[in-house]
């Protein structure tokens, strides 16, 4: 099964910053609503594929471990599901944040997170700096 986060960044050309250019502006705005778009278009294209693909494979296994092969299976599949589910609720708020000129912005200190973090991760809301020390903070508290 491909990444689909692997599988949008073949798609999207990088953002050229031309010299003086405001950070968010509408261009950089309209560069990521395209990329969250694509990307949750992708998201529920699988969910389709995994439902099509359920419905047809499902079949009632004579051999318990052959059925208890497929259960596994789909088990995977609907985690998947569930984990690209929570993405594309994270994907809408990000558009949110769009719509309410709150993107790019790091949620904890305020600065800009800067292009390309967001274009590796469009739905970051933390700056590299913050992101990092949260890291280090929930290693601290989990071990």
């Amino acid at each position: 099964m491909p990444d689909t986060k692997e599988s949008l960044l073949k798609h999207y050309v990088p953002y050229e910053m031309k010299d003086g250019e405001e950070y968010m502006n509408e261009a950089q705005k309209q560069h990521f609503r395209n990329i969250l778009h694509s990307w949750k278009r992708e998201l529920m294209e699988e969910v389709d594929s995994t439902i099509s693909h359920m419905q047809e494979d499902a079949a009632n296994f004579a051999d318990p471990s052959d059925r208890a092969s497929q259960e596994e299976e789909f088990s995977l599949e609907l985690r998947t599901r569930d984990r690209e589910r929570k993405l594309t609720k994270k994907i809408g708020e990000t558009l949110e944040l769009i719509e309410n000129d709150e993107y790019g912005f790091c949620e904890s200190c305020g600065i800009e997170i800067g292009i390309r973090r967001l274009e590796a991760r469009p739905t970051a809301t933390l700056c590299i700096d913050c992101k990092t020390l949260a890291e280090i903070k929930e290693k601290q508290l989990g071990s």
